[in-house]
């Protein structure tokens, strides 16, 4: 019989797959065929297989709760006691949790009250002093008992999509939330400012975006063409960071990316006077950039060069994303030679000599150092004595690894730069010691330096 489930019927999901399983298989056999590979590469590899067991799982759970949810709708409705019902749902609660209160209601519609802004009780009107929800271990084990006598399988509370529905008064207000979006400015401040908080709150509303091929260009109206010279910075702050709230949902990253004006807006917001609003069209990018296919995307568009700039310009609320979304893109070949060509190296150097995100930047940096250019200008730009200096003096193992996988790059395209080598090496014996000491891929690189050092000095002896 034809197995049935997530991966064969959501195209979306079959999509994810299939991108994780290829870039999945690209990170191994770059592994195992390549002697140098990198511990970003296994780290990849990792992350990339949690996505895809990730998806496995959700899978199974689907599939679990389609065999089991109409045979137990069936079978709870014939004698269920009230006790146990939510006053909300009128159905057996799976989750049971205490309000402030006292009254006691099922997790998901409990929640969905408490996230549309309600502070009172359902049941008794009651002021609530706070929102937090306190799991109701009793009733949970009575109903439990219960379903046992009565030989129902109660629903794990995260196979329970309730919390994942939408309503239809829910999907009738996300579209007159975006027909809003067209009406003059307080209504599309309003409007974007409710997209921003929906889509932040509930992964049923991003998912809403990728239902309608609209969606997005109706999103990105207010910020688009002739008005986007004079957008309210409030405005283009919430459509901004919706884009972001969006880019989170697996499934909309390939639709976000591809919607034909997405990717230029994201790059007039790097240049925003807003740091809130670069800091979000940095995070975007960054969450865009997981699909190998938008990391081309994104590479071609040109977004390399304003991320540069952003990361040049060095606010502390932008480092990490703009850093993150930097590497992420390089992965591939054709944007090393972008983010080389637009600068990226001379930034970097900068930032590592002043001590500001050492280890995300030395990782950027290894990377960009398979291309000529790149290594010409770390020689260039004083980068030698400074990678010597972080590993002499850093307890970091990693950034150690990346530092002398860089100079033995530089030591093999620039003879220029041995005499600093062989320097260090007789002043501190840097090289000797990782060659000692550090990870088997740093023992590798300080031995191959140390190799070809003691050969310049035997022909030099010779001639």
């Amino acid at each position: 019989m034809a197995k049935t489930g997530l991966l064969s019927s959501d195209p979306t999901v079959r999509a994810r797959a299939a991108e994780l399983k290829k870039e999945l298989q690209r990170l191994v056999r770059t592994i195992v065929d390549d002697e140098d590979y990198t511990v970003q590469s296994v780290d990849l590899a990792k992350e990339t297989l949690c996505a895809l067991r990730q998806l496995k799982l959700s899978k199974q759970a689907t599939a679990a709760t389609a065999t089991t949810t109409s045979s137990f709708k069936l079978r709870e409705a014939v004698s269920c006691p009230d006790e146990f019902k939510c006053p909300l749902s009128k159905e057996l609660m799976r989750d049971p949790v205490i309000l402030a209160s006292g009254q006691t209601y099922d997790r998901p519609f409990i929640q969905k009250w408490l996230n549309e802004g309600n502070r009172t009780c359902p049941r008794t009107q009651q002021v609530l002093s706070h929102t937090l929800l306190t799991p109701n271990y009793l009733i949970l084990d009575m109903i439990s008992q219960w379903c046992k006598s009565q030989g129902i399988e109660l629903p794990n509370p995260v196979m329970n999509g309730k919390e994942e529905g939408v309503t239809g008064a829910e999907r009738d207000h996300f579209f007159s939330l975006l027909e809003k979006l067209t009406a003059p400015l307080p209504e599309q401040k309003k409007a974007a400012k409710e997209l921003r908080m929906l889509t932040k709150r509930m992964p049923s509303f991003r998912a809403l975006f990728g239902e309608s091929v609209d969606a997005i260009p109706q999103l990105l109206t207010p910020i688009s063409g002739s008005k986007s010279q004079g957008v309210h910075p409030d405005l283009q702050e919430d459509v901004i960071t919706t884009l972001l709230n969006l880019s989170i949902h697996d499934s909309n990253k390939k639709l976000v990316a591809e919607t034909p004006a997405v990717i230029p807006l994201l790059m007039e917001a790097l240049r925003s006077e807003t740091i809130e609003i670069r800091c979000n069209a940095a995070a975007a990018l960054f969450t865009l950039s997981a699909l190998d296919s938008n990391k081309a995307l994104i590479g071609k568009s040109g977004a390399l060069k304003p991320l540069i700039d952003l990361l040049d310009e060095g606010h502390p609320l932008a480092m990490k994303d703009v850093a993150s979304a930097i590497f992420n893109l390089c992965i591939i070949h054709e944007n090393k030679a972008r983010a080389v060509r637009d600068g990226a190296v001379g930034v970097i150097l900068i930032k590592i000599m002043d001590g500001v995100l050492v280890d995300e930047l030395l990782a950027i940096l290894a990377m960009l150092s398979t291309h000529q250019r790149a290594i010409e200008e770390i020689g260039e730009l004083g980068g030698v004595p400074c990678l010597l200096s972080i590993i002499r003096e850093s307890n970091c193992e990693r950034n150690k690894e990346n530092c002398i996988a860089i100079l033995h790059t530089v030591c093999l395209n620039d003879r220029t730069k041995w005499k600093a080598l062989k320097e260090e090496e007789s002043t501190h014996g840097t090289i000797s010691k990782l060659a000692q000491d550090g990870t088997s891929r740093a023992k590798r690189k300080a031995s191959g330096i140390l190799e070809r050092l003691r050969r310049a000095v035997n022909i030099t002896h010779t001639a």
